[in-house]
């Protein structure tokens, strides 16, 4: 990855989400989404940005914007996939159930499609922590269940190897389904394009497309850190307290996830602007780099295409308004 520092003329805080045949772009100013649909067209729809941080200024303080902004993208990762996938609708189309029916009957176009979206990102937000936090935290006391002499330092090391091994699992196991890879194709697109931007060259497809699809301030990357982060807090915390009751100490991860959270966005921060020259930065940063070997594939040109609107239509009106 040094060489593909070297190319960078500078950070930028523009960033993105892949979508279905699609991609939304969030700049300093507003975001975008660009959806390629049936008959090939590129579809835009850009909106202005309003940053809750504005009307609360508490909440964009380090350590609290971390939990506030992940919740924020979200929610608009969340509408944004819901958009895009109206346009590649299912073929047959199920029979309402019930329970279908009464929502449509007593809320709401707008409402019921803010309780999907409510419910789309508790559901998300609930099977992460399920799967990374409380899912590890239950197996290792299943397990040491049956050798109760185990030193707990042992215990602490047993947990964090099952978080990773089970996001890495989870992470191969999403690669490899077919529907996901164009998604993981378009963000590539997407890492490709900021990449070209940030390099201060034309965005071409050609320019774009040689371009590393590997970005430090991936949601992958973020990911990983926050399992690493939430490990090192876990091991204090416990070498402290020591706890051996799995609904205790799970009890504990749900506490401190915020604060781990909150961490991790600022370590982010920290490596995106520093990533070009500190030696530090890259070698924090290589883990993650890693990991989006299975997040990310190669795009063919159209994606590319996509990718490149959606950056064109986030750019801010005063040049180094997004420099990160």
């Amino acid at each position: 990855m040094a060489e593909e520092n070297k190319s960078c003329a500078f950070r930028t805080s523009i960033g993105g989400q892949a979508l279905i045949e699609g991609i939304l772009m969030r700049g300093p100013e507003k975001q975008a989404i660009v959806v390629r649909d049936q008959e090939g067209k590129l579809v835009e729809k850009v909106e202005p940005l309003r940053f809750i941080k504005d009307r609360y200024p508490i909440l964009g303080f380090p350590l609290i914007r971390g939990t506030v902004n992940f919740l924020d993208s979200m929610v608009n990762g969340v509408k944004a996939l819901m958009y895009s996938a109206d346009f590649y609708p299912e073929e047959e189309a199920a029979k309402p159930s019930k329970f279908e029916l009464w929502l449509e009957k007593h809320l709401s176009s707008k409402k019921l499609e803010s309780a999907v979206v409510a419910l789309a990102v508790v559901l998300g937000v609930g099977m992460s922590v399920f799967l990374f936090m409380v899912l590890p935290t239950l197996l290792t006391g299943g397990i040491l269940h049956f050798f109760p002499g185990f030193p707990f330092w042992g215990r602490n090391l047993v947990e964090g190897l099952l978080k990773v091994i089970i996001f890495m699992a989870y992470l191969i196991l999403c690669s490899r389904q077919k529907d996901i890879y164009r998604v993981f194709q378009y963000h590539g697109a997407e890492h490709k394009t900021i990449f070209c931007y940030e390099a201060g060259l034309p965005l071409t497809v050609e320019n774009v497309r040689v371009q590393p699809r590997h970005h430090p301030r991936c949601g992958t990357s973020f990911l990983f850190v926050v399992i690493c982060v939430s490990i090192i807090f876990s091991s204090i915390f416990f070498g402290i307290w020591p706890i051996t009751n799995a609904w205790l100490r799970t009890a504990v991860h749900l506490l401190l996830l915020p604060l781990v959270v909150g961490v991790t966005y600022e370590f982010n921060r920290w490596v995106g602007r520093h990533v070009q020259e500190s030696l530090l930065a890259k070698i924090l940063t290589a883990p993650g780099l890693w990991m989006q070997n299975f997040t990310t594939n190669e795009p063919d040109d159209g994606m590319i295409e996509c990718a490149i609107r959606s950056l064109e239509l986030v750019l801010p009106s005063e040049k180094g308004k997004d420099t990160w």
